[in-house]
């Protein structure tokens, strides 16, 4: 009676190769070596040809999208003067570093560009007591808001939507290729089962 077939083992993983050493030819190259060399090119050529292409059309999509809104704030919104209602806190301590950087929302008062009354709440500096005037930027309605978009943050928005495009390609590029060699790895294992659940027999030993 012959002896059990022992399982197959899986050969290692071969070290990191260069490209052109999986186009030589020799007794152990297979063709999924060929396979992974040319799937390593191809994403690296896509990658370094597409990632650009996305990195402008999406830079220069979001640079118009940020430049109309940042029109439109132009247009919506203008700069006035606020007057407190109530007191604003006192902390942090004056003349600190931490009051260089805080605001408190505080109850002002404002007047809109139709000349209509309008109580808002607004960032303002701690300390300051109810009566003291602010600038404020405001919308038609009067309510605080943020100043306009300038032309320095509508560059910075849009180059950071590039520059997300540029890696999204990337990484899209690196999932496919850890995709496709999972499937190649697969199929090179289950190559060497089948070579292997014919070559053990020949080695076992009879009882």
């Amino acid at each position: 009676m012959a002896a059990e077939t022992p399982p197959a083992q899986p050969p290692p993983a071969p070290p990191p190769r260069p490209l052109c050493r999986r186009w030589r030819r020799n007794p152990l190259r297979r063709r999924t070596d060929v396979a992974r060399a040319w799937l390593g090119l191809g994403v690296l050529t896509a990658v370094l040809a597409v990632a650009p292409v996305a990195a402008v059309v999406v830079g220069d999509a979001a640079h118009r999208h940020y430049r109309d809104a940042a029109r439109h704030q132009q247009q919506t919104r203008h700069l006035t003067d606020a007057t407190l209602i109530a007191d604003a806190p006192r902390h942090p301590e004056p003349g600190s570093d931490e009051e260089k950087k805080t605001r408190y929302p505080v109850e002002v008062r404002v007047v809109t560009r139709e000349g209509r009354t309008r109580t808002t709440r607004a960032e303002v500096w701690p300390g300051l007591t109810a009566g003291s005037t602010v600038s404020v930027w405001i919308t038609a309605d009067g309510k605080a808001t943020e100043a306009p978009l300038g032309g320095k943050e509508v560059r910075s928005r849009a180059m950071g939507w590039a520059l997300l495009a540029a890696i999204g390609v990337a990484l899209a590029g690196a999932a496919a290729h850890a995709v496709v060699g999972a499937v190649l790895r697969r199929r090179d294992l289950a190559g060497w089962e089948t070579a292997w659940a014919e070559t053990a027999p020949r080695w076992t030993t009879p009882t």
